[in-house]
């Protein structure tokens, strides 16, 4: 990505991913990253919400941020599409590449970010039009000169709800189910055709059968998109992601204060069944958290 605002007259296309360097990781460096983070910190204030993160995201997977509430995952997740810009006591430090460029470079265009790097929020958040409307809002704020019409049909078949409201697009979004209003967020998200889609726990709200169609969804979104999401759910994690960051909170012996600190970042089944660190193992099997 250029650091520089790009003007969006034709429907945009995901980025090439290059190589990056592999910085210091708590695994072992995938060969195809598509973020590369260095030493991030971000604080809101005095207040450090989470310090000292390397780590290395893999291209067309899906990453697992876990850990207990107020440990900095959320937060962390924000910083990759540059969510707490709109935050003003917010201050990042340190290096978040995306595509070899610093996403906080002093002529990147954070909305443009946004575009390449879309976000699906904990509750189905629908704006109050028709799904139609909903699903083509992206591409005609952008200058899409296309066929909104096949825009909609593909971005919805790609969200696996087409077949479901094929036959209603004029109605209001808001008339669908939870499960089927998030399906629509992530169908909006696609509409742009992002390069990653984060996913800030999208199945809390939802019932069990809704949130394992989303699951089913999210293996096939890496056909085409990687997916990072934040979940408390540890047998979701175990079962929807390649890779896994476990945070937990890190209290220093001087000031007494508290930070999110990333423990362990490693592939999701050595996480779970064989984990490097006692603390990322005693969460996994409920002894605290």
């Amino acid at each position: 990505m250029d650091e520089a605002t790009v003007t969006e007259t034709e429907r945009p296309t995901a980025a090439p991913a290059p190589t990056t360097g592999a910085p210091p990781s708590q695994a072992e460096a995938p060969v195809d990253s598509i973020f590369s983070l260095h030493d991030v910190q971000v604080r809101y204030g005095d207040f450090v919400a989470v310090k000292d993160v390397s780590m290395e995201v893999p291209r067309n997977k899906i990453t697992a941020l876990i850990g207990p509430s107020g440990c900095g995952k959320s937060t962390l997740l924000r910083c990759l599409n540059r969510m707490n810009d709109l935050v003003p006591s917010a201050k990042v430090d340190g290096e978040v590449l995306y595509h070899d460029t610093d996403i906080y470079g002093t002529n990147v265009d954070p909305v443009e970010v946004r575009r390449r790097i879309g976000m699906v929020f904990q509750a189905p958040n629908p704006f109050p039009k028709s799904i139609y409307d909903n699903v083509a809002f992206g591409p005609r704020i952008n200058g899409y000169e296309g066929s909104l019409d096949d825009v909609v049909e593909e971005s919805l078949r790609g969200a696996a709800i087409w077949d479901e409201v094929k036959d209603k697009l004029g109605s209001s979004a808001l008339s669908l189910s939870g499960g089927q209003q998030q399906r629509l967020c992530i169908a909006r998200a696609i509409a742009v055709t992002p390069d990653v889609i984060l996913m800030d726990e999208p199945c809390s709200a939802l019932d069990p059968i809704a949130t394992l169609r989303i699951e089913d969804l999210m293996r096939e979104l890496t056909e085409s998109y990687t997916i990072v999401i934040v979940t408390h759910n540890m047998q979701q994690a175990a079962r929807v992601s390649d890779m896994t960051a476990f945070f937990t909170l890190e209290v220093d012996e001087d000031t007494d204060e508290k930070a999110g600190v990333l423990v362990e970042f490693d592939e999701t089944e050595r996480i779970f069944t064989n984990s490097a660190d006692p603390r990322t193992e005693a969460y996994i099997s409920g002894r605290f958290g």
